[in-house]
Protein backbone atom coordinates (compact mmCIF):
# COMPACT_ATOMS: atom_id res chain seq x y z
CA UNK A 1 0.00 0.00 0.00
CA UNK A 2 1.38 3.36 -0.77
CA UNK A 3 0.72 4.98 2.36
CA UNK A 4 1.96 2.06 4.68
CA UNK A 5 5.58 3.89 5.01
CA UNK A 6 5.38 6.64 7.71
CA UNK A 7 7.90 8.25 5.49
CA UNK A 8 5.71 8.52 2.50
CA UNK A 9 3.18 9.53 4.89
CA UNK A 10 4.90 12.10 5.59
CA UNK A 11 6.65 12.73 1.79
CA UNK A 12 2.72 13.35 0.76
CA UNK A 13 2.02 15.15 3.60
CA UNK A 14 4.93 17.75 2.83
CA UNK A 15 4.20 17.70 -0.88
CA UNK A 16 0.26 18.31 0.04
CA UNK A 17 1.01 21.50 1.98
CA UNK A 18 2.37 23.50 -1.44
CA UNK A 19 4.16 21.52 -4.51
CA UNK A 20 7.96 21.28 -3.83
CA UNK A 21 10.75 19.84 -5.19
CA UNK A 22 12.81 16.73 -4.00
CA UNK A 23 15.49 18.43 -2.28
CA UNK A 24 12.64 20.65 -0.67
CA UNK A 25 10.19 17.52 0.61
CA UNK A 26 13.75 15.56 1.52
CA UNK A 27 14.65 19.07 4.35
CA UNK A 28 14.44 17.41 7.54
CA UNK A 29 13.01 13.95 6.52
CA UNK A 30 15.80 11.44 8.34
CA UNK A 31 16.14 10.41 5.11
CA UNK A 32 18.39 10.65 1.76
CA UNK A 33 16.72 12.74 -1.08
CA UNK A 34 17.15 8.79 -3.13
CA UNK A 35 15.25 7.59 -0.81
CA UNK A 36 12.64 10.51 -1.04
CA UNK A 37 12.72 9.98 -4.68
CA UNK A 38 11.99 6.44 -4.10
CA UNK A 39 8.99 7.39 -2.02
CA UNK A 40 7.72 9.40 -4.62
CA UNK A 41 8.37 6.84 -7.44
CA UNK A 42 5.47 4.59 -5.11
CA UNK A 43 3.04 7.65 -4.65
CA UNK A 44 3.04 8.64 -8.15
CA UNK A 45 2.46 5.21 -9.43
CA UNK A 46 -0.54 5.11 -6.88
CA UNK A 47 -1.61 8.61 -8.49
CA UNK A 48 -1.45 10.14 -5.18
CA UNK A 49 1.30 12.65 -7.00
CA UNK A 50 2.57 14.23 -10.28
CA UNK A 51 5.68 16.01 -11.19
CA UNK A 52 6.17 18.51 -13.79
CA UNK A 53 9.85 19.51 -14.94
CA UNK A 54 10.82 23.01 -14.13
CA UNK A 55 14.34 24.07 -15.61
CA UNK A 56 16.80 20.96 -14.22
CA UNK A 57 14.48 19.53 -11.27
CA UNK A 58 11.10 18.21 -10.71
CA UNK A 59 8.32 19.78 -8.73
CA UNK A 60 6.25 17.21 -7.03
CA UNK A 61 2.39 18.09 -6.55
CA UNK A 62 -0.70 16.44 -4.68
CA UNK A 63 -2.95 14.35 -7.68
CA UNK A 64 -6.54 15.45 -6.27
CA UNK A 65 -8.49 12.09 -8.56
CA UNK A 66 -6.10 9.69 -6.28
CA UNK A 67 -6.66 11.35 -3.11
CA UNK A 68 -10.46 11.20 -3.40
CA UNK A 69 -9.85 7.65 -4.64
CA UNK A 70 -7.80 6.90 -1.75
CA UNK A 71 -10.82 8.50 0.75
CA UNK A 72 -13.47 6.80 -1.21
CA UNK A 73 -11.77 3.12 -0.27
CA UNK A 74 -10.85 4.28 3.53
CA UNK A 75 -14.75 5.69 4.47
CA UNK A 76 -15.59 2.26 2.33
CA UNK A 77 -13.23 0.27 4.65
CA UNK A 78 -14.30 1.99 7.85
CA UNK A 79 -18.13 1.81 7.39
CA UNK A 80 -17.55 -2.10 6.60
CA UNK A 81 -15.92 -1.91 9.72
CA UNK A 82 -18.41 -0.32 11.81
CA UNK A 83 -21.13 -2.43 10.40
CA UNK A 84 -19.10 -5.65 11.86
CA UNK A 85 -18.46 -4.19 14.91
CA UNK A 86 -22.42 -3.13 14.96
CA UNK A 87 -23.20 -6.60 14.49
CA UNK A 88 -20.99 -8.23 17.11
CA UNK A 89 -22.04 -5.72 19.59
CA UNK A 90 -25.70 -6.20 18.96
CA UNK A 91 -25.26 -10.53 19.41
CA UNK A 92 -23.23 -9.63 22.60
CA UNK A 93 -26.45 -8.07 23.81
CA UNK A 94 -28.29 -10.78 22.85
CA UNK A 95 -26.23 -13.58 24.99
CA UNK A 96 -24.83 -16.19 24.37
CA UNK A 97 -27.21 -18.94 22.23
Amino acid sequence: MALGDPTRRQVLARVAECPRSVAEIASGLPVSRPAVSQHLRVLAEANLVAARKEGRRRVYRVQPDGLRRMQRELERFWSQALENLKSIAEQGEEGPK
